[in-house]
């Protein structure tokens, strides 16, 4: 990986502000592992590794990249992403466009993080294909500022093809959130499967809209999404989550667990599930309740304050 004189200084504070999000940078600079480190619409980083083709551009705001992995390739270590934004005020654009080919099997570790900014807003779409008998995941974390105005749209589409796997993770529980809009959808072919993961922890007046959809459409594919969602204080929260059953013998289920604590949350969970074969199965299971009183009168009386002791149980709840 190569890194200019001028990206040198860009680095060091992406570097300052990875390490505060709990992570070292130096994993992004290792040669031996694929890796992409953006800022604002700057490549900084990129390396990439026998069966791996990272190919970045620039766009307006922002950065494009194609992500190919060639069939039959199996990294034993993850692919690292970094996106960052150093300013306080502005917009970035990040679109990934990641294709798997067939049997191969990758993980992707990715961290958004902008721990400075004050208007800023952050527009993410992943495009992806996966082939045939192939296996990706993909954990996205995030890590704003506490400023809480962060406008934050985050968009997956993603096809799994004749017995691939795909499983994906939006993590945003240790900071504010701002305004989350997420939406991601997945195709499933015959005997694919697919595993969605949400865990977000609103607070103060944060806004959060979650949709997830599993559309399967091969036979024997199989599906599930889950969200956990803690809103606290003034934060509103809606998820939708939507299964569609077409293939024969398909089976979907969608979880979505909300916890509240504040006399002003408002927070709402809307399952659709439709099914178009009735050889298809599909389940659901929704729950809203508040953070356990029971929990909270122990943990108080071994000696923590009512809101150490509700951070510990939302801890638990989303880690």
């Amino acid at each position: 990986m190569r890194i200019s004189t001028k990206q040198s200084r860009e680095l060091e504070l992406l570097s300052k502000a990875y390490e505060k999000s709990g992570r070292n940078i130096a994993t992004l600079l290792d040669k031996n592992i694929a890796s992409l480190i953006i800022t604002g619409n700057k490549v900084l980083g990129l390396n990439n590794v026998t069966g791996v083709e990272v190919l970045p551009k620039q766009i307006s705001h922002g950065v494009e990249a194609d992500i190919n992995i060639q069939p039959n390739i199996v990294l034993n270590r993850p692919i690292h992403i970094c996106t960052g934004f150093l300013e306080k005020r502005g917009m970035q654009k990040i679109v990934f466009n990641i294709r798997i080919g067939d049997n191969s099997s990758v993980k992707f570790v990715a961290h958004c993080t902008f721990p400075w900014v004050e208007e800023f807003t952050h527009e993410a779409l992943s495009n992806v294909w996966i082939g045939k008998n192939a296996k990706m995941s993909y954990m996205d974390e995030h890590h704003h500022s506490e400023s809480g105005s962060i406008n934050l749209k985050t968009t997956t589409k993603a096809f799994v093809s004749k017995g691939g796997y795909y499983f994906n993770s939006f993590v945003l529980t240790k900071t504010r959130v701002g305004v989350l809009n997420f939406n991601a959808e997945v195709e499933l072919d015959d005997d694919a499967v697919a595993e969605m993961v949400t865990k977000i922890k609103a607070s103060h007046n944060d806004r959060v809209m979650v949709r997830e959809k599993i559309d399967l459409i091969g036979s024997h594919s199989r599906g599930i999404a889950k969200s956990v969602i803690v809103a606290l204080d003034e934060a509103q929260a809606r998820v939708v989550n939507e299964a569609y059953g077409r293939g024969d013998y398909s089976k979907g289920h969608i979880k979505c667990e909300e916890i509240t604590k504040g006399k002003h949350v408002q927070v709402s969970t809307v399952p659709v599930l439709k099914v178009f074969n009735d050889l298809s199965e599909l389940t659901h299971e929704a729950s809203i309740g508040r953070v356990n009183a029971k929990q909270l009168e122990t943990l108080m009386s071994k000696g923590l304050t009512e809101e150490e002791a509700t951070n510990l149980i939302v801890k638990g709840l989303v880690s």
